[in-house]
């Protein structure tokens, strides 16, 4: 596993207050991470100085008077399918020159060899195989599966207890739902959605999106 493990001892602030913060709080705390504030527009508008225990900073602005050169990020915002804001927070971050820690949870289990990029959230009770490789920004959600040899590209998110069978690649920006399950060796295309409880019996084409059989669909 590599990403940059220097960030991880400096001083974190998390970004966001919702529900994916929240979980990423648990984790950085389980992890024993150095955590100095919570920035957040929503809490700063309200004037709220504490939010579960950490001290609000501010609004985004308040970034502008951290040094990037001692301070990492921790990217507390959730991912919605089509929804960007995730992202362009993190590029924007990265473009001030900050970093993001590699997140593992002491409940997942990483192989020693996987590559995991800067910015990458592995959650509790997830597990990544030997050989993969996932790309900055990604999520891998609670109890996920990544088998051997996956190659996931830059902001993704793989949804609480999907499972990606050995060799899958996934495209950057794609999503892949909860319980969704990819067979060995497809590929996932860039923005493409694979939809909770699918399984993805071919490949899936960059921008497409896949529900499952349509005897499952609701629409």
């Amino acid at each position: 596993m590599n990403g940059s493990p220097d960030i991880a001892s400096m001083p974190l602030v998390l970004l966001g207050a919702g529900g994916h913060a929240r979980v990423l709080l648990a984790l950085a705390r389980a992890a024993g991470m150095p955590l100095y504030g919570v920035c957040d527009p929503g809490l700063a508008a309200q004037s709220v100085k504490q939010w579960d225990g950490l001290q609000v900073l501010g609004g985004d602005d308040a970034l502008d008077r951290l040094d990037p050169a001692r301070t990492g990020l921790i990217n507390g915002v959730g991912q919605l399918v089509g929804a960007q804001g995730r992202r362009k927070l993190y590029d924007a971050c990265r473009a001030k020159g900050f970093g993001f820690p590699v997140l593992v949870h002491p409940a997942a289990w990483v192989a020693p060899n996987a590559e995991l990029a800067q910015g990458v959230q592995v959650m509790a009770g997830a597990v990544v195989q030997p050989g993969s490789r996932i790309g900055e920004n990604s999520v891998v959600n609670t109890r996920a599966g990544i088998d051997h040899d996956c190659v996931i590209g830059a902001h993704v998110h793989i949804a609480p207890g999907a499972i990606l069978c050995g060799g899958v690649g996934v495209g950057d920006r794609a999503f892949v739902g909860a319980g969704a399950t990819v067979i060995q060796g497809l590929q996932v295309g860039e923005d493409a959605v694979l939809a909770a409880g699918a399984v993805l019996v071919r490949n899936l084409d960059a921008g497409s999106r896949y529900v499952g059989p349509r005897e499952n669909r609701t629409d």
